[in-house]
């Protein structure tokens, strides 16, 4: 399921940025920015955060240890195909 980057329309003449699933149905949603060339670079600083970003708990609920092995698993289940061969390469070299 290949998700995809929506530049929308933002107020005051911006743009911003959705990160849609692969159904379509929206993800997160950015802030607003001044120009639709400052949206693309939000989209490439987003790339690159998301990949490796920690999960910050701050919600009402705790953060339990078997949050976080599920948090674990689901990032490995979807890395990208060329991640997985990686992951796997480094594994056979244990």
């Amino acid at each position: 399921m290949a998700g995809y980057f929506e530049l929308i329309d933002g107020p005051n003449d911006g743009y911003r940025i959705a990160l849609r699933d692969g159904d379509g149905d929206i993800l997160a949603m950015s802030t607003t920015f001044a120009t639709k060339q400052s949206a693309v670079r939000g989209i490439s600083t987003l790339r690159e955060i998301a990949g490796t970003a920690l999960i910050k708990d701050r919600s009402h609920g705790r953060w339990t240890p078997s949050l976080e092995r599920q948090a674990h698993r689901l990032h490995l289940l979807h890395q990208p195909a060329w991640r997985k061969h990686e992951v796997r390469s480094a594994a056979g070299r244990l």
